[in-house]
């Protein structure tokens, strides 16, 4: 009897696996991403103890200490080990201290692209106990001063290919009392100082290391709590010591810097990195260097997926790719041509105060709940008016929340002790925008995402579409006020409504903007062309141009975007003149088959 008991025993012991996979079938992903992010909150809660704070330099240091012979930048045909990228920051370091008069707690803009400097003066900076400024540098002329005093530095490092664009603006930052350093070793220009010369000087010794930096700034504020919780998304993703990370996406963004360059120091990997993407270069890299983990945005991968197949589309190393903005049927061709490569797709916003992460692997989300998400997290999607352009509420005034599989909502998320919302450097009114007051109770406080999202049965979460003021094209968010902000410096526009559209085959929307000309006047494509062209950086120059006799406003005189996006640039449809920007000739009257050539995909924008 006993022994049949025992029998019956073990044998739901060996079925209870079964069952629980056939009733959970994702039970062993949650249960390792439960070990991975309990593992990473036991670490980030160790160097919080830590007096001071244990900072991403620190780790930098002591990999330095452990590996000091192994890779650390490979860049074109030169490469460096942590132990040189140490010496050669402290010159940059000891550069800047005798000749730019830094103290501790100053901010310093960096205004470079991608390269080993770039590395190196920022890794100098906080050793100097001085935080720094990352600069999109496609930025120019308004924009780049709007984005400079925001950081509120009072020193600019400039590459020397990106010279020009500063001296546009120089009598501003001269009056300013800003202080120019350009990477050459001479410079003839009034209010520019050369630094390369001085660097090339300098001593190669360490630092005190009582000069920590506590905080990272740019656009969005991010201190190095934040910064930590973004360079742990390589551990999540399971990238492992041994492998080596290909970083062609600008450093000045999150992506490139934090998911990738910061991820790399924790990890104490091989980066290689690239000046910029190159479709034809992509793979070729990637064999050369032995690559095993690449990031990406959802463009690029389509870029890679329509580039012309090759017989050795297969033949390289990398095992795992970690990004975010991937289409689901640019995920599937992506597998299917360039073989058995685990997508970590991951969602989450700069400034924001909640993210997701795919761990699982399934195509087309951008994430999965997890019951330890839920007990950091205190969000929601709510319902959402896309023709009003705001919150639905109940009787009582609150929002009204969407359940899962039901439809889609507007992700919130609670702001609270630890999941605080610092907003934007200097920008008051951008940082209130994005917050909701009295949500589902009174008085309660909550992080406006901008995203529409859907959560299935199965926890799976998927992005739908983004609202307000902000699209995103080619990797960036484009802010539509100052688009319309520079169009309306044109003597000809007289009202500017910018939003985006979107384009068959192509991630994100395309930029669009809804124009009514001054009495009298009519469009001019070059001139228009023209001045974008100096003020704005390309992703964020509007593409299509349709001139309207009065721009459609809501009753609270709200510019209406959403059925101006859905109605999209087809000539077909829309009767209002419509231009096309064709980069060689401006704007150009928009076409049947300039509209059917984008549709098919022969036009690439």
């Amino acid at each position: 009897m006993t022994a049949n008991i025992l029998y019956t025993a073990l044998a739901g012991l060996a079925v209870l696996p079964l069952l629980l996979y056939l009733k959970y079938p994702y039970i062993w992903h949650d249960i390792r991403y439960a070990i991975s992010a309990t593992r990473v909150g036991i670490r980030l809660n160790k160097y919080k103890k830590k007096k001071p704070f244990y900072s991403v330099v620190d780790c930098f240091l002591d990999k330095v200490a452990r590996q000091p012979h192994k890779k650390f930048i490979v860049f074109e045909e030169s490469s460096y080990t942590y132990s040189q990228a140490d010496k050669e920051s402290n010159k940059v370091a000891n550069a800047l201290s005798q000749h730019a008069n830094l103290k501790e707690g100053d901010t310093v803009a960096l205004f470079l692209g991608n390269q080993p400097l770039f590395v190196w003066f920022w890794l100098a900076l906080a050793k100097l106990g001085c935080t720094t400024a990352l600069l999109n540098y496609n930025i120019r002329s308004k924009s780049l001063l709007h984005c400079f005093s925001c950081c509120e530095a009072k020193t600019l490092v400039v590459g020397a290919d990106l010279r020009g664009a500063v001296e546009e603006v120089l009598p501003t930052l001269t009056q300013q009392g800003v202080r120019v350093f350009v990477l050459s070793d001479h410079c003839d220009v009034d209010g520019i100082e050369s630094l390369s010369d001085k660097i090339q000087k300098a001593s190669d010794q360490p630092l005190s290391p009582q000069l920590r930096a506590n905080r990272l700034p740019k656009a969005a504020i991010i201190n190095q709590e934040r910064l930590w919780m973004a360079t742990f998304l390589q551990s999540i993703a399971g990238v492992r010591s041994d492998d080596i990370i290909y970083i062609y996406l600008p450093l000045y963004h999150t992506a490139g810097f934090m998911m990738g360059l910061t991820g790399a120091i924790e990890k104490g990997i091989t980066v290689v990195l690239r000046q910029k993407f190159s479709v034809s270069q992509f793979w070729n890299d990637c064999r050369k260097h032995n690559v095993t983990v690449i990031q990406y945005i959802g463009e690029i991968m389509r870029y890679l997926c329509n580039a012309p197949k090759r017989d050795n589309d297969r033949d390289h190393k990398v095992r795992l790719a970690l990004g975010n903005g991937i289409r689901a049927d640019t995920w599937a061709d992506f597998l299917q041509r360039f073989g058995d490569i685990r997508i970590c797709e991951c969602y989450g916003a700069t400034e924001g105060n909640v993210g997701f992460v795919n761990y699982v692997g399934k195509v087309g989300a951008i994430g999965k709940e997890h019951f330890l998400h839920k007990l950091g997290y205190s969000y929601a999607l709510i319902r959402y008016d896309t023709e009003k352009e705001e919150p639905v509420k109940d009787s009582r005034g609150f929002c009204i929340k969407v359940p899962r599989g039901e439809r889609t909502g507007l992700l919130v998320s609670k702001i609270g002790e630890r999941t605080p919302f610092t907003g934007y450097a200097r920008n008051t009114q951008q940082t209130e925008k994005k917050k909701l007051r009295d949500v589902f109770v009174k008085g309660d406080l909550y992080f406006n995402s901008g995203d529409l999202l859907k959560i299935d049965n199965e926890g799976f979460v998927f992005f739908q579409d983004r609202i307000g003021d902000t699209f995103r094209w080619k990797g960036e968010n484009v802010a539509t006020t100052e688009v319309a902000d520079h169009l309306l410096m044109v003597d000809f526009i007289e009202e500017a409504n910018v939003y985006g559209v979107k384009v068959p085959g192509h991630e994100g929307r395309i930029g669009m903007a809804a124009l009514t000309l001054k009495e009298k006047m009519e469009f001019d494509g070059k001139a228009c062309h023209q001045h974008v062209k100096n003020y704005l950086p390309s992703y964020a120059r509007p593409r299509f141009i349709r001139i309207q006799d009065a721009l459609v406003v809501t009753g609270t005189f709200k510019q209406m975007k959403v059925k101006l996006a859905e109605e999209g640039f087809n000539p077909a449809i829309i009767k209002d003149p419509l231009f096309y920007l064709e980069d060689s000739k401006g704007y150009v009257p928009m076409t049947q088959e300039i509209f059917n050539s984008i549709a098919e995909g022969k036009v690439r924008l």
